[in-house]
């Protein structure tokens, strides 16, 4: 019996739908199915970073900052309406690691990953215009070197929609109840979590993307007998009103080893992040600490003129990152590399889990994935990803300002941070949601801020929003703009929409 799917991916994070999109271009017949919202979890709760990993240097994880570093440029190339470069300024701090170490490490991050659009590393004096504005008078010399940003969540669900516009079928809030061999296939039971329905479908490979539930998956849900091990490390964010107000980012050291970000974040704020902590408790819970808040606050106090309190903080965001369990003794030293365990053998169907991961190397991950299971899957074209524009990218690097004039000219209605909010988010595809408006009130409700009806019915239609959260913590970062009351207004919205779509349907 043929199965219905080719391939069927549990988890819709970074590196399921990137599995799920590389896979569909590759010919395979694709499902996906996740439990929440896309990017529910880990996938939009990093601190939005493409990059090498700076400090995985000094674990000697050469091979990682390298596939990384590679990763930069072709993911800008990617998606330039919500990846763009930064640069980043370290500062020297005499009593941490010395100067020559700090420059050391960063030649080899510049000249390990073929860095052409990028600048190089320089050395800055940060006792001069711009870099002295925040910084603490006693810290005068720094490097400054580049990295890019991401909006994560949006990647993900880019990644999702060029998956469906290919053919594969993502379902979400669909949870996988149990999924069994039968002989050269899998017999998946799935329960749509808003309906209750169950259904079975078969598919010929089947990959465990589950993220902090992938050990969970294969235990509970496959019946596994697998040895490996996952480390659950929480990181967690602060968010604080903006603490200088040039475009520069600071990497800060800390005294414990690990480092810190402060960024520029959503024009009027200031992200900063992350921690490491070991973490054993409700994945559905996962949450900031007080002790977090107050580590994040006084580590990047060492360094700002103007200390960082717990009451400066507007919003915090924390996820679980499913580490491979190395043995590392501390969190912050567990490999952040990814690990692919297959298990396959003739006539039995193919099962792959997937370990750890970064953001950053979410696209090398699925074709490693791919290349693993390139004999259990009916491939009709090779590597295709790194030179395929995400949805809404479909133009250069250096084309981001031009875009946004156009679009203003287009619709004079639109000032400039309203443009700008949208090219971000979507890029070419603006105009899908901007239709034949001629002023603000063609765009139907507003619910706050620049959050009109066109564009929420755009994100249920097209990009699986369900919620308020979807649509303010994920489809965008407009709830650091809506007030609580506007977010509810918001969700009534939302659910009465989908309740009138579903009475249609029955």
């Amino acid at each position: 019996m043929a199965a219905d799917y080719d391939l069927l991916v549990i988890g819709g994070g970074i590196n399921g739908t990137g599995i799920a999109r590389d896979a569909v271009g590759r010919g395979a017949t694709v499902m996906l199915a996740e439990m929440g919202d896309l990017a529910g979890a880990t996938s939009s709760a990093s601190t939005k970073l493409i990059h090498g990993g700076l400090r995985y240097l000094e674990y000697y994880e050469f091979d990682l900052v390298r596939k990384a570093l590679k990763e930069r440029e072709v993911l800008w190339r990617a998606a330039p309406h919500i990846a763009w470069p930064l640069r980043f300024i370290l500062p020297h701090h005499k009593d941490l690691r010395p100067a020559w170490l700090l420059r050391l490490g960063l030649f080899l991050y510049d000249n390990l990953g073929g860095r052409k659009l990028l600048p190089a590393t320089k050395t800055v004096r940060l006792d001069q215009a711009p870099f002295a504005q925040g910084l603490k008078p006693l810290f005068q010399k720094g490097f400054e070197y580049s990295d890019c940003w991401v909006d994560d969540a949006r990647l993900v669900v880019l990644n999702a929609l060029d998956a469906s516009d290919r053919g594969a079928k993502i379902l979400t809030r669909t949870k996988c109840i149990s999924a069994r061999r039968n002989d050269d296939h899998w017999s998946v039971v799935l329960k749509d979590l808003v309906s209750g329905d169950e259904r079975t479908v078969t598919a010929s490979v089947l990959v465990n993307a589950a993220g902090p539930w992938v050990a969970e998956m294969l235990r509970g849900v496959v019946g596994a007998n697998n040895s490996s091990a996952v480390r659950l490390v929480k990181g967690s964010h602060i968010i604080v009103p903006r603490q200088f107000e040039h475009d520069r980012c600071f990497i800060f050291q800390n005294g414990d080893g690990r480092i810190v970000f402060a960024i520029p974040y959503e024009d009027d704020f200031t992200l900063v992040g992350t921690t490491d902590v070991d973490y054993q408790d409700d994945l559905s819970k996962v949450e900031i600490s007080q002790d977090e808040v107050s580590y994040l606050c006084k580590a990047v106090s060492e360094y700002l003129e103007k200390p960082v309190t717990p009451e400066d903080v507007v919003h915090t965001y924390s996820g679980v990152r499913p580490l491979y369990d190395d043995g590392a003794k501390d969190a912050k030293a567990a490999t952040r590399d990814y690990v692919l365990e297959l298990e396959a053998g003739e006539n039995k169907p193919a099962l792959l889990s997937v370990f750890g991961g970064k953001i950053t190397t979410y696209r090398k991950l699925a074709e490693h994935v791919l290349a693993k299971l390139e004999p259990h899957l009916p491939f009709k074209r090779g590597v295709w990803t790194a030179y395929a524009p995400l949805p809404g990218g479909d133009f250069n690097v250096d084309e981001v300002d031009a875009h946004m004039a156009k679009l203003r000219e287009d619709f004079p209605f639109l000032d400039l941070k309203f443009a700008s909010r949208l090219i971000r988010l979507y890029g070419t595809q603006v105009r899908a949601i901007l239709g034949e408006a001629k002023t603000e009130a063609d765009l139907g409700k507003c619910f706050g801020y620049n959050l009109y009806e066109a564009e929420v019915l755009f994100l249920i239609k097209r990009e699986w929003a369900r919620s308020a959260e979807d649509v303010l913590w994920r489809r965008s970062k407009l709830g650091l703009r809506l007030s609580k009351e506007e977010a509810v207004e918001l969700d009534r919205f939302i659910g009465g929409y989908l309740a009138e779509q579903r009475g249609a349907a029955a």
